[in-house]
C-alpha cells in the first residue's frame, strides 16, 4: 500500500508567488536572462523539497514509522507534556534538502491537535521542542497513544497541517509539511522498542523507528 502525493493549493500559491516576486526584483537588479536563470533555479529548489513520491508502507504489525526523511538525532526517555505522560522520544531533524513532507507514523484517530506560533529557534537546540512553531497531532493508535511534533526551523516558520481532531489516519498517510529545515519529535509509550540509532539516516513511511508491544 503505498499514498500517493495530496497537492494543497496554499503550498503551490505560496511557492509560486514567493518565486515570482524574487525574479521580479532580480529583473530590476541583474536583468531579465540572470533572473530568469535564478527564478528556474530557485522553482527547481522547492519542487525537490516540497515532492512527496508514493512511499511504499511495511506490513510489519506495531510497527511505527517515520513521520520524515532526514536523521535521528535523539532517542530519549521524556516527559510527553502534550499527552500528559511518560514517553520514549525519538527525533527526526530535516535539513533544508531533505523532502519536507510529513506521513503518519502510525493508524489511528487523532484525539487533538495543537498549535503553538512559537519563536525562532534552530530546530538542533533542545529548547526548539518547547519554544518554535509547532503543531502537536495526539493519535489513539489502538489503544496506544503516539504523539507527532513538527517543529519549524530557523530559516522560515511555517507549518502546514491537512488533518483534524478526529480524523482517522493510516499509516504513511501525509498529512502536513513544514518548510525549510525542520524537526519532528515522535512521543511513544515508555514500553516501545527502538529500531535506530542517533545519527542514522531514515526515510518518512520506509523507516520503522520503533515496534510498538502491548503494555
Amino acid at each position: 500500500m503505498s499514498h500517493p502525493f495530496q497537492a494543497d493549493a496554499r503550498v503551490h500559491a505560496f511557492a509560486v508567488g514567493s518565486i515570482l516576486l524574487l525574479t521580479l526584483m532580480l529583473t530590476f537588479l541583474l536583468g531579465a536572462w540572470p533572473a530568469l536563470l535564478v527564478g528556474c533555479l530557485t522553482l527547481l529548489a522547492a519542487l525537490l523539497i516540497w515532492r512527496a513520491s508514493p512511499r511504499q508502507v511495511p506490513a510489519q504489525s506495531g510497527a511505527v514509522l517515520s513521520p520524515a526523511d532526514g536523521r535521528v538525532v535523539k532517542i530519549e526517555k521524556a516527559r510527553d507534556p502534550y499527552a500528559n505522560r511518560d514517553a520514549l522520544r525519538i527525533s527526526v531533524f530535516m535539513n533544508l534538502f531533505d523532502t519536507q513532507g510529513n506521513r503518519a507514523s502510525v493508524d489511528g484517530v487523532i484525539q487533538q491537535i495543537q498549535y503553538f506560533p512559537g519563536h525562532l529557534v534552530s530546530t538542533d537546540l533542545d529548547t526548539a521542542s518547547r519554544h518554535n512553531e509547532r503543531n502537536v497531532v495526539v493519535i489513539d493508535s489502538h489503544g496506544q497513544i503516539v504523539t507527532l511534533v513538527q517543529s519549524a526551523g530557523l530559516f522560515a516558520r511555517r507549518i502546514l497541517c491537512h488533518v483534524k481532531a478526529g480524523d482517522r489516519l493510516t499509516r504513511g498517510q501525509r498529512y502536513g509539511l513544514i518548510r525549510f529545515g525542520s524537526r519532528v519529535d515522535v512521543y511513544l509509550p515508555p514500553h516501545a522498542v527502538p529500531k535506530v540509532a542517533p545519527g542514522e539516516k531514515v526515510s518518512a513511511t520506509t523507516t520503522i523507528l520503533a515496534t510498538l508491544v502491548a503494555a
